[in-house]
This record gives C-alpha cells, structure tokens and sequence, in this order.
C-alpha cells in the first residue's frame, strides 16, 4: 500500500486538498486566496476545531477543520510563533 500524496481538510467547511507537508496557510490559501492574504497580513488568523488560533505555520493533518477568523493583534499566532 502507498501513501497518499494529498491530505483533505476543511477550510471554513469547504473541503481542500494539500500535499503532505502543507501548512495550514496553505490550505487557507487552497480555499480562499483573499482570506490567505489577509492571514498573511496579520488581520485574520486561523482556528482549529477548538476555536483556538493556531501558527499559520502547522503543517495539515488530515481531517483537519480550520476556520479563518477576526484577528486581535495581541491574541494572534504569528507565523514561526512571533506576537
């Protein structure tokens, strides 16, 4: 048996597929390149399925369930764990 090649997740409930070793900025950006940006600017941050903001940075799992959300500067995951 191989291994697959692609990790599903799930960006604000749209299914996206990743290549293994994706971050999550990369599924965001798979699903929504505007709301990629904005993540990248520091104006929205990403959240797991707990509602905790996570580092733009983690690498998918499968399955994973994100959401982008509002960001509020001092609560924000930079990417690499900067505030």
């Amino acid at each position: 048996m191989t291994e697959p090649r692609q990790l599903r997740a799930f960006v604000n409930g749209s299914a996206v597929y990743v290549a293994l070793g994706a971050t999550v900025l990369d599924a965001v950006r798979a699903a929504d390149p505007a709301a990629a940006g904005e993540v990248e600017a520091f104006t929205r941050a990403i959240a797991d399925s707990r509602g905790l903001v996570i580092d733009a940075a983690t690498v998918v799992t499968g399955g994973a369930v994100l959401r982008v959300v509002s960001s509020r500067a001092p609560k924000a995951v930079r990417p690499g764990g900067q505030p």
